[in-house]
């Protein structure tokens, strides 16, 4: 552990100007405060904030980061206040302190919520002061390399998949490589010690066994590029287990399978000495096809720059290369931190975090803890490709992403307003997958606004956000309109006119927030009419008789007779369909086909065996069917429908992807061989460009 005197020291070596005094108090302040308490290890409570200030100061950073490094967990372990830290140490290191604290343990609420409540206001926190994230960073680092010390198993490894969900990401999209690799590895060792095990005896045996080959073809490199008059650095190491690990099961393959174990450095003076190292290397060394990146003239997101090379040495062994200056190398290992160095004017290096921004949106978007996470954890670790705007602005989107993801990774508003892409000057489908170079314009309607449909093919946290939270203002408007259609029918019915006051008292009676929260009630069946009805006038229901169950034509095997069911609108089963029914306490059975989608997300409720009985027959299928944007087309799809005896029950235009239109409809038939036969000639029709079922 770092003595007093030794941290001023180190502060004062790259920050002549720091406040001696200040420092050595802060010190002084979280030993008398954590004063006897320990660690798991049976250290003192105190050594840990202290080592996560010795951290800051290997990324020289600023004395009020340091300050709050040395306080960060004064809050929450001991009696020391908010307000305690901004009368010793001032308002910008309470501020810095309230941000990276941890929060109190809700223990009533689940655990994945807890998760994203802790998330939201750390991400909050990080907004305003990106210091925040550095001392969390660090402070994740020094628990995770005392993370054996826990006794308990399953504490270690929920600490362990929080860092490697959270924290790990959150260091490689700020360039903090060193910490990203090393809380990767320590947190891979608890949750796949097997793995880790084997991989790490494999490449200590490796080592063992190569005679020096690390250094030998270190070496050789650094021969080549001198004979081309290169001044360089070059290093060498085994590839860190994780990355091995990672590898083996995006590949599905063995260790053995693993060409590439080996990895190279080379740091040069200059951006020209890289591509002239690059060619040198190239030259002397077959290159693996489609392996070389150039991160120097389109930098990753992080702000991280290099060309990366794999090479073919001695005629099988394939060798990874990393070709960079050294001071992109510096900027490259500590990312945001080393950035940060240089900023001690108040300036923000923006640049280099614009998804901090989108992060914020997904905050404000987000409307529980599910989605929070779920949306979070997809700005903040997929693998990049770059994609440009038809004015060449580079845009760096997830791999998988569609012209819908880049709309919104441009602007939020353009994402809503999206009716169309081209992509390299050809009109394509929204669902379509970018690749690396493409360029994309994105054609925008003054009506348009995001589609449910969207969800089904997007990649990126920020446009699904935005997406389900356009949704759901739309169907909420619309079944605000459809309650208030409803309640005047209602109140039609009651013996009594109905005014503003009686209004408000069926509100309150029904314990909702105000009129317009009581219409969307009604229209989405949160209240049946008898209850709107008795909070208007008490009373008024006692005469009426119960409301009648509807009658079915379809008849199913495996229920008791009489009993209710409904047939789910998630995957519309038509007799044919293997199903499955799901019985909840006070529903109707839900019929669904066994292979939907939405059963995964069923809980609390009993499966029951089903089959269609001898009489079923009339029930209604859902197909969605992709047209080109031409006359006749919709009559021709019309025509499809008649002549295959299909009765048309909805027809709802879907969406506009230019040159197409797209149709969801929902067709009465006999069962699952009608509909196929339906299908079939839609897809063999001129003017459909495609049609599925859904």
């Amino acid at each position: 552990m770092l003595r007093q005197y030794e941290l001023v020291e180190r502060v004062k070596e790259y920050a002549p100007d720091a406040d001696e005094a200040l420092l050595n108090r802060a010190y002084v302040y979280t030993v008398q405060k954590h004063g006897t308490q320990k660690r798991a290890s049976g250290d003192p409570y105190f050594s840990h904030p202290v080592e996560v200030a010795g951290l800051m100061t290997d990324l020289k950073l600023d004395q009020e980061t340091i300050i709050t490094a040395l306080l960060h967990d004064t809050v929450e372990d001991t009696l020391a206040t908010i307000e305690d830290i901004e009368a010793n140490f001032g308002p910008q290191v309470a501020r810095l302190v309230d941000g990276v604290t941890k929060l109190s343990k809700i223990e009533q609420m689940p655990e994945n919520e807890r998760a994203a409540e802790n998330l939201r206001k750390f991400l909050l926190a990080m907004s305003e002061d990106l210091r925040v994230l550095l001392v969390k960073l660090a402070d994740r680092l020094h628990n995770m390399r005392t993370l054996h010390f826990i006794k308990k198993p399953e504490k270690r490894r929920r600490i362990a998949r929080e860092t490697m969900d959270i924290y790990a990401p959150l260091a490689e999209r700020v360039g903090m490589y060193e910490y990203m690799r090393e809380m990767q590895l320590l947190a891979f060792e608890q949750l796949e010690p097997e793995g880790y095990s084997t991989i790490t005896g494999r490449l200590e045996y490796i080592r063992s066994q190569e005679g020096g080959q690390v250094d030998e073809i270190a070496l050789k490199i650094k021969q080549a590029l001198a004979e081309a008059d290169v001044s360089v650095e070059v290093s060498g190491r085994e590839k860190h287990p994780y990355s091995i690990w990672k590898k083996m099961a995006e590949r599905h393959v063995s260790f053995d399978q693993i060409t590439d174990i080996m990895a190279f450095r080379v740091l040069t003076d200059t951006s020209e000495d890289c591509y002239r190292a690059l060619g040198v290397l190239h030259s002397n060394w077959q290159m693996v096809p489609g392996r070389f990146k150039d991160y120097i003239s389109t930098p990753k997101s992080n702000g991280y720059r290099s060309l990366h090379t794999s090479l073919i040495y001695a005629g099988s062994m394939r060798v990874e290369v990393q070709i960079r200056t050294r001071e992109m190398h510096r900027l490259n290992e500590f990312g945001l931190a080393a950035h940060w160095a240089y900023k001690q004017g108040g300036d923000r290096p923006d640049g280099q975090v614009g998804w901090l921004r989108d992060l914020m949106e997904i905050v404000d978007s987000s409307q529980d803890a599910e989605e929070l996470l779920e949306h979070t954890k997809l700005a903040i670790y997929q693998d990049r490709i770059f994609a440009f705007t038809p004015k060449g602005a580079l845009f760096q989107l997830p791999k998988g992403a569609t012209p819908v993801d880049f709309a919104f990774t441009v602007h939020t508003d353009l994402g809503a307003q999206t009716v169309g892409a081209k992509i390299n000057g050809r009109h394509m489908p929204l669902r379509t997958s970018l690749q690396n170079g493409d360029v994309v314009e994105i054609i925008k309607g003054a009506n348009a606004g995001p589609e449910l449909s969207w969800l089904g093919f997007v990649v990126t946290g920020k446009a699904r956000a935005a997406i389900r939270r356009s949704v759901r203002m739309k169907e909420r408007a619309e079944m605000i309109d459809l309650g208030q259609q409803l309640f005047e029918e209602i109140a039609d019915r009651v013996p009594a006119k109905i005014g503003k006051k009686a209004i408000r008292l069926a509100v309150e009676r029904l314990e909702l927030e105000d009129e317009q929260d009581l219409m969307y009630a009604v229209g989405s069946a949160k209240v049946t009419d008898r209850q709107v009805m008795e909070a208007l006038v008490p009373g008024s229901t006692a005469d009426l008789p119960e409301e009648p169950r509807r009658e079915r034509s379809i008849s199913i095997k495996g229920m008791t007779p009489g009993m209710a069911f409904d047939l789910a609108d998630c995957c519309h089963p038509v007799p044919g369909d293997r199903i499955v029914g799901l019985r909840k306490p006070d529903c109707n059975v839900e019929v669904h086909t066994i292979n939907c989608l939405a059963l995964a997300e069923q809980e609390g409720a009993d499966w029951v065996d089903l089959s269609w009985g001898e009489r079923s027959g009339g029930a209604v299928g859902r197909l969605r069917a992709m047209l080109y944007d031409r006359p006749g087309t919709l009559a021709e799809m019309a025509g499809i429908f008649a002549q295959n005896h299909a009765n048309v029950i909805n027809l709802l235009f879907f969406q506009r992807e230019s040159p197409f239109h797209s149709y969801d409809v929902d067709l009465e038939v006999q069962d699952l061989a009608h509909l196929t036969r339906i299908l079939s000639a839609l897809r063999a029709s001129d003017a459909v460009a495609q049609a599925e079922r859904i």
